[in-house]
This record gives C-alpha cells, structure tokens and sequence, in this order.
C-alpha cells in the first residue's frame, strides 16, 4: 500500500460497480487518486475496477448502517482521510404517482435518501475533523423539476435537493463542499431493470401521461444524448474547483428544463403576486 502522502485525494464512492459511480471511479484512478469503492457485490467492483493500490473495493450496503460505519472505519484506517465522498447509489421507479406501491417507494426511500443521508453523517465527522472534504450527491433532472411517470422518484431527488442545500450553508464554514450533480438522460444502464423499477399496478386513466412516458423510456434506453465518460471527466474538474457550485446541472437537456421551469415559476409568481401579498397582516 502507497503511503498516504501519495494521493493526491480520497475518495469514497457508492453504487461504485457500474454506471456513473464506476466511471467516476475509474477516472479518478486515473488521475492518480485513492478510491473506496463500495457495492453490494465486492466481486462486481474487481470485475469492473480491477485490483490497484490505491483502490479498496468494500462490500456495503447504503441501507446498512453497520456496514456503512464500517466501510468509513476501513477507508480511513486505509488512506488515513476522506477528501471526496461521491453518493452515487440509487434506482428509480417508473409510474403514475397512484400506481406506484407503497412497498416500493419505501424501498427507494430507503436508497435514495436515508443511505445518503446515512452515508453522509457516518463520513462527515473526519471530515469536521479535518477541517475540508467536499460532498457530491448525484440528483438529476428530476430534482429541479417533476414529471408525470416519474413523481415518486423525483420526490427522493428533491430531498437529496434540499438536504443539499441545508448542508451546503451549514458545511461552508468548517471548510467543506457540497454539490449536487444533477444529470439528465445520459447513455448509462438507468432505464435497465437492474436500475429502474417499474410499477406492477397500470391504470388506464393514466394511459396518455405515466403511459406515454412508459412508452417513450423504452425507445430512449441507450440512445440517451448524454455521454457518462464526459459526466466522469467532469467531476475531475469539479474537485479541482478552488469554489464549487451548489449545483451542477449535467447535459443539454438538464439545462433547458430548469430554464423552463425558472420561466413558469417567475411567470406564475407575477400573476399570483397581489394574492400572494395579500396574506400579510394589515398595517
């Protein structure tokens, strides 16, 4: 094992196996950098990353608090600190607010945002203690603006917005970063069954809205304009950011809903402000 003073950063990464986790992963070896990288199957994680000495594939659970604490032990008795901590695990659920079971949000509830938010407060006591790290939590698209067939999904992301948010205000004067990455349809395996669910239970009322955007899923899965390696490449340049944003939106398509979203939200605002105002006590 290279001793610590040989890397230039640490990072921790969940949902490390595939997808935007192992290509960040992957980049951030590249550069040199110490990775941990944690999956439900270690075995997936050498498959994917191979064996070097600055990588140290974990077995771990994010709804496992046992296993997150730990991962986070083994990560600094390793490399001896957490510079970059990279919540990456998660899957969605496609449909219809109403068609979507309970069981199955909690289930995603459990990921999305109580193992980030477990990840989060297992790592960010080294983190106090040094005095820097910086936070990424991926979000996406759908955790500025909802959309029919995806609701309960984005419901999570915009809890990872808002804990985002509260963290960043409340981790800017020890030192610490936190961004959330907001990707939006990029050529990854999230539109596969291993990430996305789907709702068992259809109903017909909903045939023109969750129905369509079934529909339309299935012909975008790996034809998505979003390329991951770049998403990786860019997550470089964000560590290396002397002031990171609070927000990253990734891709085209990201960029040109939130603007359509700031329109209708300002334009709604206006229309709505004399009601609005009105709920002030009189003077």
């Amino acid at each position: 094992m290279k001793s610590y003073s040989t890397f230039k950063r640490v990072w921790f990464i969940t949902g490390a196996a595939r997808g935007f986790g192992a290509l960040v992963a992957e980049a951030a070896l590249a550069e040199g950098d110490a990775v941990i990288a944690t999956a439900r199957n270690p075995d997936a994680l050498v498959k994917r990353l191979g064996i070097s000495p600055g990588l140290l594939p974990l077995k771990m659970d994010v709804t496992d608090s046992e296993q997150i604490h730990a991962a986070v032990k083994a990560a600094v008795a390793t490399f001896g600190r957490i510079d970059v901590l990279v919540n990456n695990a998660g899957f969605g659920l496609l449909g219809a607010v109403e068609e979507s079971a309970l069981s199955d949000v909690r289930r995603m509830y459990d990921t999305n945002v109580f193992g980030l938010l477990s990840m989060t407060q297992a790592v960010l006591p080294q983190m106090r203690q040094q005095r820097a790290g910086h936070i990424i939590n991926f979000s996406s698209i759908g955790g500025y603006r909802s959309a029919a067939g995806f609701g309960v999904y984005c419901s999570t992301k915009f809890a990872v917005e808002g804990l985002s948010e509260a963290l960043h205000d409340e981790l800017k004067p020890l030192g610490i970063h936190v961004t959330v990455v907001e990707p939006g349809y990029f050529r990854t395996d999230f539109l596969d069954a291993s990430s996305l669910s789907k709702s068992a239970h259809i109903i017909d009322d909903y045939d023109e809205t969750a129905g369509a955007v079934r529909r339309v899923a299935a012909t975008l899965n790996h034809k998505q304009p979003g390329d991951p390696a770049r998403l990786a490449a860019a997550m470089i340049q964000l560590v290396n950011a002397e002031t990171p944003p609070l927000r990253l939106p990734m891709g085209t398509d990201t960029l040109a809903a939130i603007a359509k979203k700031n329109a209708l939200v300002e334009q709604e605002m206006n229309a709505w402000a004399a009601l609005s105002a009105s709920t002030d006590f009189a003077e």
